[in-house]
């Protein structure tokens, strides 16, 4: 398989992925949380045994699909385990109409000449990291989803490519597909004997190169306000109005520490939600921060202050729940530096430049570092994730392939094979 193939698989792969709907819901209590998801699923399942992998097997409750690719050297080389997500987010509409944008100029892009939505270069100033390559792109109207099909189409590719040559010496490759990530399912369900792999690499993520070895601490709060509600011509003395007092809670918490007003290494509080009347007030929110003293410290000050106030509104005013969410996996990663070490070769053994930084969120492999699978993110190559003017550049794509068989090499101990 020379360039142009990599290039036309990888390109057909997506524009085909693309056009299944995936969307997670926000509903954690359904597995998975659409049943649509299957839909790709079942594609996955047969185009993973139609290449030449083994123990393909889709989960029908879960909505995990697994497959393996053999060793064909005789040396025992740690496995290669790959995870990506198939749903995508719920943030705007998810029946995708891809189309290829070839040798972008720099200029605006017109994505729906009928409905003139255009993408504007200075609203999306990353664009003019792309002059000359060819871009998928959405007509304006719904996400495109290479958050993380664009994940799914290099691992396939890849997966064909070392299927049928030989000549490419690989220990064993370990590979999932999983469901819910958009909404926080953070691959809850997949099965660690089944994979069979003692690290992964999960692939999600923007800008070619970039990888992640540190991620935020995370939790939610759940705050439960009970108030007490009379006649307001009699209310002095008596009242107790449960919104003014979900008020004066957050007035508690440090006015600059919130997602506007902060970046890099600095945590925050963030109110998702705030419903509420005289009587009953709920507030939800989520608390980050990558240091776990400052997070523990922050988990202490929600509690605290819900004492303190509790103290002059009676004892069962304010009622604080802290729910775990994910964990830094930076402290999991450092107990694994050959995870690391191997990838910032493999990226620059093709002339990529690693980009290395703390990611203010969460992936499946914060969750799986800490449920005893280390688990290191490498980008997708996406951009604009989430939303209408999501594109992802082919010759990103073409390039993850490349890092990936690149991985495989340096895991095995070969020579790497240039495609």
């Amino acid at each position: 398989m020379m360039m142009t193939e990599f290039y036309d698989k990888v390109t057909e792969r997506l524009m085909r992925y693309a056009r299944i709907d995936t969307q997670s819901a926000n509903d954690l209590t359904k597995t998975p949380t659409t049943q649509k998801q299957f839909n790709l699923a079942r594609i996955l399942k047969d185009e993973l045994q139609s290449i030449g992998a083994v123990d393909v097997y889709l989960d029908e409750q879960h909505c995990v699909v697994y497959g393996k690719i053999s060793s064909n050297i005789e040396q025992t080389v740690p496995t290669v385990g790959l995870i990506a997500h198939m749903d995508t987010a719920p943030d705007a509409p998810g029946d995708c109409k891809p189309w290829v944008l070839k040798k972008y100029d720099g200029s605006d892009i017109v994505l729906n000449q009928k409905d003139n939505i255009i993408m504007h270069l200075s609203d999306f100033p990353n664009l003019k990291n792309y002059l000359g390559q060819d871009l998928i792109l959405t007509d304006g109207t719904t996400l495109l989803g290479g958050d993380d099909k664009a994940s799914i189409a290099a691992i396939m590719t890849m997966a064909e490519y070392v299927c049928t040559h030989p000549e490419v010496k690989h220990g064993q490759i370990s590979i999932a597909f999983t469901p819910d990530e958009e909404v926080g399912g953070l691959a809850r369900d997949l099965d660690f004997k089944r994979f069979d792999s003692a690290a992964a690499y999960t692939m999600d993520g923007d800008h070619l190169g970039y990888y992640e070895d540190e991620t935020f601490n995370a939790s939610a709060v759940t705050v439960t306000i009970q108030g007490r509600s009379v006649h307001t011509g009699t209310a002095k003395g008596i009242m107790k109005n449960s919104v003014d007092i979900g008020n004066e809670y957050l007035a508690a918490l440090p006015a600059n520490e919130k997602p506007q007003y902060t970046s890099g290494r600095e945590g925050f509080f963030h109110v998702v939600s705030f419903q509420g009347n005289c009587e009953k007030t709920a507030i939800s929110l989520i608390v980050r921060d990558f240091d776990r003293t400052s997070f523990e410290i922050r988990e202490k000050l929600l509690l605290e202050t819900a004492a303190r106030m509790n103290q002059q509104y009676g004892s069962d005013t304010i009622k604080v729940e802290i729910t775990e969410q994910y964990r830094n996996m930076k402290e999991i990663i450092d107990q694994n530096p050959e995870l690391v070490n191997t990838l910032i070769h493999a990226i620059r053994e093709n002339h990529v430049e690693p980009i290395h930084e703390p990611f203010r969120g969460g992936t499946d492999g914060s969750s799986l570092s800490w449920r005893g699978l280390p688990s290191l993110n490498l980008s997708a190559g996406y951009e604009n994730a989430h939303g209408r003017y999501e594109y992802v550049s082919i010759q990103s794509m073409v390039k993850n392939v490349q890092i990936l068989i690149s991985l495989l090499d340096i895991t095995a101990g070969g020579k790497r094979i240039h495609a």
